[in-house]
């Protein structure tokens, strides 16, 4: 079979100008004379232009749609970043996968309605026994990102809150600290409180290792206006705590202010631990110890396992909780007790 270089030879051009010839490029300026050999040398060789591969048609995706339900306001996310931090993650996930996200918030009149425009429902935040049951309602495919059930019985994201407390109290007892408080914050499920992981691991360990706690817990709200009045509280105790956990960086940052202000020294006076690794706990004076939650991998580990049950339409339809493992980000804010 002819080739454009057999071509080239018999019409003494090159092959470059074979192509573009026999490809009528109009761009190509030559004679008439070597245009017309081109083509008769073509013609004598018997060449047959190749005709291309009919492409393969690609598959489109179906589209979908995802529903991101939030329990709380934007000001709350603003005032706890780790709530915008999940909420980032889901959206990022999304946008790789071409999914549409629909943002709806709890507090909003019609967000009922809302939900039957969704193929699929990521819920961030806390929900009451008649909220999943109307999610369930609503759509098959539904995950529920930071909050944790006694019993398996709907898909869930969260963290690992036993073992991430218990590196914290090792970590503070390992320092000599043997009374430390806990400041924390009170969530409402409707006119239920939440069931506190974080409270009931500390209280758990202080138990067992035979730690006083009760003088030194404290609850009120995840804020730092919150930390901060919880900390004055503790320094009108007469016996200071040597060490604070507190169960969000937002907490520890209001605990800090309210030391500074009372002209006490961290780590040198008392230690401080967080909860949650915000993007500003590196930045406090001293760095904030504090456990690094996932927060962006949880939304986009929620987005990935949405995505597949839509996709699959899988029958099976077990409830599935994914645990996330906590570090703990040793900085500066922790110390010997009394040194």
């Amino acid at each position: 079979m002819a080739t454009l270089k057999d071509i080239a030879e018999l019409a003494q051009v090159s092959p470059a100008a074979v192509s573009r010839i026999l490809n009528n490029d109009a761009s190509l300026s030559v004679t008439d004379e070597t245009r017309e050999k081109v083509i008769a040398a073509a013609k004598k060789l018997g060449y047959k232009k190749r005709t291309k591969a009919p492409s393969r048609k690609i598959q489109k995706m179906p589209s979908i749609t995802i529903g991101l339900l939030q329990w709380y306001s934007m000001f709350q996310e603003l005032e706890d970043p780790y709530y915008q931090n999940i909420r980032n993650g889901i959206e990022a996930c999304c946008v790789n996968l071409n999914i549409r996200v629909l943002r709806i918030f709890k507090t909003d009149q019609d967000y009922e309605k809302q939900l039957a425009n969704v193929d699929g429902l990521i819920c961030v935040g806390k929900y009451s026994s008649d909220d999943i049951i109307n999610f369930q309602t609503s759509t098959k495919h539904f995950v529920i990102v930071d909050m944790v059930s006694p019993k398996i019985t709907f898909n869930c994201v969260t963290l690992d809150f036993r073992q991430a407390v218990f590196n914290i109290m090792n970590y503070l007892t390992s320092l000599g600290h043997r009374r430390i408080a806990y400041l924390g914050g009170i969530e409402y499920i409707g006119d239920m409180i939440y069931f506190e992981q974080r409270k009931q691991h500390f209280i758990d360990y202080c138990t067992a290792h035979h730690l006083e706690y009760e003088p030194y817990l404290i609850e009120k709200e995840f804020s730092a206006e919150s930390g901060f009045q919880m900390m004055n509280e503790l320094l009108e105790k007469e016996t200071l705590p040597t060490a604070v956990f507190a169960a969000s960086d937002p907490i520890a940052i209001g605990a800090m202010r309210a030391l500074h202000q009372a002209g006490l020294k961290i780590p040198q006076d008392i230690s401080i631990v967080g909860f949650d690794d915000i993007s500003v706990a590196s930045y406090t004076n001293p760095p904030l110890t504090t456990i690094h939650a996932p927060a962006e991998l949880m939304g986009k580990a929620a987005v990935k396992f949405l995505y597949q049950k839509i996709i699959l339409d899988s029958s099976i339809d077990l409830p599935i909780q994914i645990t996330f493992p906590c570090e703990l980000m040793k900085r500066d804010s922790c110390g010997r007790a009394g040194q």
